[in-house]
C-alpha cells in the first residue's frame, strides 16, 4: 500500500513539477500551459504511450489535466472500433462523470461561498 501511495505521488508529482518549471522558466501562461497538457495526454494516448503510465503511477497519473487528454482520447479511439459518430461523441462520453462532479460541484460552491474581490 506504501509502494502504491509513493507511485501515484511520483507520477503525479513529477508532473506537477514539470508545470511550475514551465511557469518559471517560460513565458507561457498558466492556461497554455493547461490546453499544452491537455494535447500532451491526447498525443501520448494516440501513440499508446500513457497508458503504462496510468498502470504505473494510478491516481497519479490521471488526476491532472494530462489524465484529461488521455481519457478524452481513450474515449474517442473505443467509439471510433464502433463507427464514426462514436468516435465523435466517445471522448465526452468518457469523461461525462467528472465533468458533471464539475459542474455540479462548482455550482454548489458558488451556492454555498460567497465570491468577493481580493484587497490587495
Amino acid at each position: 500500500m506504501i509502494l502504491e501511495f509513493l507511485k501515484v505521488f511520483l507520477v503525479g508529482g513529477t508532473i506537477c513539477a514539470i508545470g511550475q518549471l514551465l511557469l518559471d522558466y517560460t513565458k507561457l501562461t498558466s492556461a497554455r500551459i493547461l490546453v499544452l497538457f491537455l494535447l500532451i495526454g491526447v498525443v501520448l494516448q494516440a501513440l499508446n504511450l500513457y497508458q503504462p503510465i496510468v498502470d504505473f503511477g494510478g491516481s497519479g497519473a490521471t488526476v491532472p489535466i494530462v489524465g484529461f487528454g488521455y481519457l478524452l482520447a481513450k474515449g474517442a479511439m473505443e467509439g471510433a472500433k464502433i463507427g464514426f459518430l462514436e468516435a465523435l461523441t466517445g471522448g465526452l462520453s468518457a469523461a461525462a462523470v467528472g465533468l458533471t462532479a464539475a459542474i455540479v460541484f462548482g455550482y454548489l460552491n458558488a451556492l454555498i461561498f460567497r465570491s468577493r474581490t481580493k484587497k490587495q
